[in-house]
């Protein structure tokens, strides 16, 4: 597969996750809990301890994953310069912080409430995810 083809396939993936996290944050900040029963079961499920998924929380992150994802497709299709590069590298960066910290958590470094669901969620969904899209975000960050 020749390399143009393969950078607009990463940055179209990195983007469409971005902007699938970045719609379930802005359900969130409607004040719906899909798919827990209540705020403190979500926070539970997605975070692993309890912290408000009200709108002043959830905006601000479904700006940042929004925007990070036309940034990540920009620089999948060789638009935005350095600025774009930049947006793929911090999602990089970012994605790799988070699976290195869920492996922390897997490991039992870190902390998680017991018998909650994130733990699961952490080692079946939420580290592998990180960790592969952050390579892949890597490597496109690379692509010039």
């Amino acid at each position: 597969m020749d390399e143009h083809r393969t950078r607009r396939r990463t940055g179209a993936a990195l983007a469409g996750l971005l902007a699938a996290d970045g719609l379930v944050h802005l359900y969130w900040a409607t004040g719906a809990t899909w798919p827990a029963p209540d705020e403190r079961a979500l926070s539970l499920a997605v975070l692993g301890t309890e912290v408000p998924f009200g709108p002043p929380v959830v905006l601000p992150l479904a700006a940042l994953t929004l925007t990070a994802g036309a940034g990540v497709l920009a620089h999948g299709y060789g638009r935005g310069g350095r600025v774009s590069r930049a947006v793929a590298g911090a999602v990089a960066a970012g994605l790799a912080v988070r699976g290195l910290a869920g492996l922390g958590w897997a490991a039992g470094l870190l902390p998680s409430p017991p018998g909650s669901p994130f733990r699961t969620l952490n080692l079946a969904l939420y580290t592998p995810a990180c960790l592969g899209f952050g390579w892949a975000a890597a490597r496109l960050a690379r692509a010039r």
